[in-house]
């Protein structure tokens, strides 16, 4: 019995080590690649980099951003265990929370546009080989829902 129990443990304690091993790390600078990425009804911006640094669970994530709308900049430190943070976007209040769905990030950010509430769903995941993110977002709001793909390239 005793076997048993030392053997369950030492096979629990080997699982737990590999999942948390195969959490992959986003640090980089990443830059969109905006021919393989799907804006569904919304224009492409003209350049998007993100640089991010990430030491498991704290995350920091810079964005640049420049479109027809104008040039945006934010900068967001997060950790990965799901606790809400208060920022804004543009003037605009929003909590996100950030935390993992088996290897990939999932970082949900909640807001309001005048009367509209709002909810945007990321889900961050990196191939195989480190050198491409994608981004799959849900957006979804009083007004519809729109799904975005994108395709950033590590530098």
């Amino acid at each position: 019995m005793r076997t048993r129990t030392l053997l369950t443990g030492i096979v629990l304690a080997f699982l737990t080590t590999a999942c948390a091993a195969a959490a992959p790390n986003f640090t980089g600078s990443w830059k969109l690649n905006t021919s393989k990425s799907d804006f569904g009804q919304f224009p492409a911006p003209s350049s998007m980099t993100q640089t991010v640094t990430h030491d498991e669970p704290k995350i920091k994530i810079a964005m640049k951003q420049s479109s027809d709308m104008g040039d945006m900049e934010f900068e967001r430190d997060y950790t990965t265990d799901g606790k809400e943070y208060t920022h804004d976007m543009r003037g605009t209040p929003m909590k996100s929370a950030v935390k993992w769905d088996g290897d990939v990030l999932v970082i949900t950010s909640k807001g309001k546009f005048g009367d509209n509430d709002f909810t945007m769903v990321d889900r961050w995941k990196l191939s195989d080989d480190g050198k491409t993110l994608t981004v799959n977002r849900h957006f979804a709001s009083d007004m519809g829902e729109m799904d975005n793909k994108l395709i950033l390239e590590k530098q």
